[in-house]
């Protein structure tokens, strides 16, 4: 399990690769949080989340979740958790940029994950 510190040197070295447009609008950042979280859609608690971008009183953030990651990828190292990382955050940037330019339709990210949870839900109570 990588450290602490470690977490949010990648998570910062890899924000770097970011265009600087990418972060406009962006008023809260990209915080990384100790939390586990789970997702409140999975009956069995089987599914956590990696990552959220949230807009809230006015605030757009991305958040990356430590606690969720240690969870599962507990055996990860530094260069196996840059590419996990890599994606969590192009995932959460993409709803950032779609959420901006008004994209809400089947084509949509948002509308690809509701896709995803439904086929995990099918999956389990079949």
């Amino acid at each position: 399990m990588i450290s602490a510190g470690e977490f949010e040197a990648i998570v910062s070295e890899l924000l770097d690769e970011f265009p600087k447009e990418f972060f406009r609008e962006l008023s809260g950042g990209v915080t990384v949080s100790d939390e586990v979280l789970k997702s409140d859609w999975d009956p069995d608690g089987n599914v956590f989340t990696m990552g959220h971008y949230r807009f809230f009183s006015g605030v757009r953030q991305i958040t990356v979740y430590k606690g969720s990651f240690d969870r599962v990828y507990p055996l990860a190292n530094a260069d196996e958790a840059r590419d996990i990382l890599r994606g969590i955050l192009r995932h959460e940037f993409r709803h950032h940029l779609e959420y901006l330019a008004g994209v809400h339709g089947s084509d949509s990210l948002e509308a690809e994950d509701e896709r995803k949870k439904q086929e995990y839900l099918a999956g389990i109570g079949g």
